[in-house]
Parts: C-alpha cells; structure tokens; sequence
C-alpha cells in the first residue's frame, strides 16, 4: 500500500486525535520541555530509534531541556499517514 497525503477531513480531524501536535502548513509539530539536557537527549535517541525503523525522519532541535519536533512526509509534500503513525509512537515514549 502506498503512503498518501492526508485529505482535508484528515487534517481537520488532527487536532482531536493527536491534541498535543500542531498541524503547521505541511507540518504536524510538537515542543516538549525535560528536566534537563540528558534527559530531552535520552528522549531524542528513542525518537531515533523509532524513525529509523520506520524509515520516516523529523526535523527536529534540541537546546538543552527543549526539544521541537516537526513531521512532514517530504515525499508527498506534506502530510501523511506516515506522520501521524510516528506522532502516535513519539507519544507513547512520554511518561502518562
């Protein structure tokens, strides 16, 4: 199956089913604070785990406790089920 970009009824459903992302343009975007460098690092390398078994990478930054996530599927030029699949896994790596 191929990936495709979401439809406008996709993205309109986001903010309900991914609440604490951003759609952003072509850009599903989420900003999480820890309490410290090692920790946001710690955190960033499970992010990377997750993407490269998905062969699906962010943009993202990290200064020092901060780190800022931005998915977009560059491919399609935008977003995708893709996006919204690792936003879930991203989601599921923070404490509840």
């Amino acid at each position: 199956m191929s990936t495709q970009r979401l439809n406008e009824s996709q993205r309109s459903a986001l903010a309900s089913t991914h609440p604490n992302w951003v759609v952003d343009g072509e850009k599903l975007r989420r900003d999480f604070q820890f309490r410290d460098f090692v920790e946001a690092f710690g955190f960033m390398s499970r992010v990377a785990l997750l993407a490269e078994s998905r062969n699906h990478h962010p943009n993202w930054s990290n200064v020092y406790n901060r780190v800022s996530i931005e998915l977009t599927t560059h491919d399609l030029g935008g977003l995708s089920d893709l996006d919204t699949e690792l936003a879930i896994a991203i989601d599921t790596l923070l404490p509840t």
